[in-house]
C-alpha cells in the first residue's frame, strides 16, 4: 500500500508562499494554498535576487529560468545629490565570494514563474482569505503562514503587539522607458532616490522621504517628486522627466518590532514578511522569503515528525533573519539621517569596503 501523502496549507500566494508549495509538492506531499487576492498581479517593480535567494531558486528547480528571465547586477554606487560617490558596490567581489551575483527580475515575472512550476491554473485557491488560521491545523499536517506584512495570520497566533510599525519615511515607486545600466542609490538629507536596471530595457526606481505616516497628495505625487529631487544629479533628473502620475506608486515603510519569539506555534510556521517583515533597505524581503520557503518545505520532507521540522526550521532562520532585520532598521535610519551626513557617508564607505550584508 502505498503511504497517505502528508498535507499542508499555504496562507498566502506570493513568493514565499508559492514557493513552499513548489518544494513541499515536489517532495510527494498535497498542498492547498489560499490567497486573498483574485489573481497574480499583472504590475510591479523589480527586485534583486542574492546568492542566496538563487540557490533557493536551484534546489526549486527553477534557479536556471530565472537566470534566463533575470539580468545580472554587473556593478553600482551610492552617490551624493550632486553625483559624486559615496561608496562602491562591488559586484566582483561578491561574486568571488559567492560564486554568483545578484540578478534583477520583476516581481510579477518571478511570481508567474513560481506559480506555473508550483502547478499553474488550480494550484492557488485565489479570493479566497483565511480569518483564522487556527482552524485549518485540523485538517492538515502543516499549516504555513505567508501572509505578508499585516499578517491576520501573526496577530491571531501571537496577538497584536506583534505588529508592522511604520518607520518613519515614506517611499514612491515605479518603472520607466530606457535602460539605466547600472544601479544607483543616492542619499541626501533624510532623502534617498534609488535607480536599478530591470528586464525589458526598463529601469526601476524609488525614492524615500521622511514624512509623516499616512501623508498622500493624491493627483500630485509626480510634482511632490520634482520639488523633492528635481535639483539633485542628471540620472536623477532623467527618470523624474519620465513619470506620468498613474505610474507613481507611494507606500510608507514598515518593519516588525517587537521580534517574534518563535516562528512557529502549534503546527503552524510563519514565513517571510508574517514572521520578519523589514524595510527594504538591504533588498533581501524576497529572498528571505525563498530561503524560509526551502529551509521550511525540506525540513518537513526529511522529518517524520511535523513537531520535530518546525523546531528545526525556528532554530535554522529566526536568529538569521532577525538580524537582518536590525540591520536594515539602521541603514534606514543613516540613509534618512538629516544631520551628520558627511559622518554618515563615511561609516557606509567603510561597511561597502568590509563587504556589505551577507549574501
Amino acid at each position: 500500500m502505498e503511504p497517505t501523502p502528508r498535507t499542508a496549507a499555504v496562507v498566502g500566494g506570493g513568493i514565499g508562499g508559492l514557493a513552499t508549495a513548489l518544494h513541499l509538492r515536489n517532495g510527494g506531499w498535497t498542498v492547498d494554498v489560499f490567497e486573498r487576492a483574485r489573481s497574480l498581479p499583472a504590475a510591479g517593480t523589480a527586485l534583486g535576487l542574492w546568492p542566496g535567494a538563487l540557490a533557493a531558486l536551484d534546489t526549486l528547480g527553477i534557479g536556471e529560468q530565472v537566470r534566463d528571465l533575470s539580468r545580472p547586477q554587473t556593478g553600482g554606487a551610492f552617490l551624493r545629490p550632486d553625483g559624486a560617490r559615496i561608496a562602491t558596490l562591488d559586484a566582483d567581489a561578491l561574486q568571488r565570494r559567492t560564486g554568483d551575483v545578484v540578478r534583477l527580475i520583476s516581481r510579477p515575472g518571478l511570481l508567474t514563474l513560481l506559480h506555473e512550476a508550483a502547478g499553474g491554473e488550480g494550484s492557488v485557491t485565489f479570493g479566497r482569505p483565511v480569518d483564522d488560521i487556527r482552524e485549518l491545523e485540523d485538517a492538515y499536517d502543516a499549516v504555513i503562514a505567508a501572509d505578508g506584512l499585516n499578517s491576520a495570520s501573526r496577530t491571531t497566533l501571537f496577538g497584536p503587539r506583534y505588529r508592522a510599525r511604520y518607520v518613519g519615511a515614506s517611499s514612491w515607486r515605479g518603472t520607466v522607458d530606457g535602460d539605466t545600466g547600472t544601479v544607483t542609490e543616492t542619499w541626501g538629507e533624510g532623502l534617498r532616490f534609488g535607480i536599478t536596471p530591470t528586464t525589458g530595457g526598463r529601469t526601476n526606481w524609488f525614492a524615500c522621504a521622511v514624512a509623516p505616516e499616512g501623508q498622500r497628495e493624491p493627483g500630485r505625487e509626480a510634482d511632490v517628486l520634482h520639488a523633492r529631487f528635481g535639483h539633485w544629479h542628471a540620472a536623477v533628473r532623467r527618470v523624474l522627466e519620465q513619470l506620468d502620475e498613474p505610474g507613481v506608486l507611494r507606500h510608507d515603510l514598515y518593519y516588525l518590532d517587537p521580534p517574534l519569539p518563535s516562528y512557529v506555534r502549534g503546527r503552524t510556521a510563519l514565513i517571510g514578511d508574517a514572521a520578519h517583515a523589514m524595510t527594504p533597505d538591504l533588498g533581501r524581503g524576497a529572498c528571505e522569503a525563498l530561503v524560509d520557503a526551502v529551509e521550511l518545505a525540506r525540513s518537513l520532507r526529511v522529518s517524520s515528525e511535523v513537531a520535530t521540522a518546525l523546531r528545526t526550521y525556528d532554530h535554522e532562520r529566526r536568529s538569521v533573519t532577525q538580524r537582518l532585520v536590525r540591520t536594515a532598521r539602521l541603514m534606514n535610519r543613516m540613509a534618512h539621517a538629516r544631520r551628520l551626513t558627511g559622518l554618515r557617508n563615511v561609516a557606509m564607505r567603510a561597511a561597502m569596503a568590509l563587504g556589505g550584508p551577507p549574501a
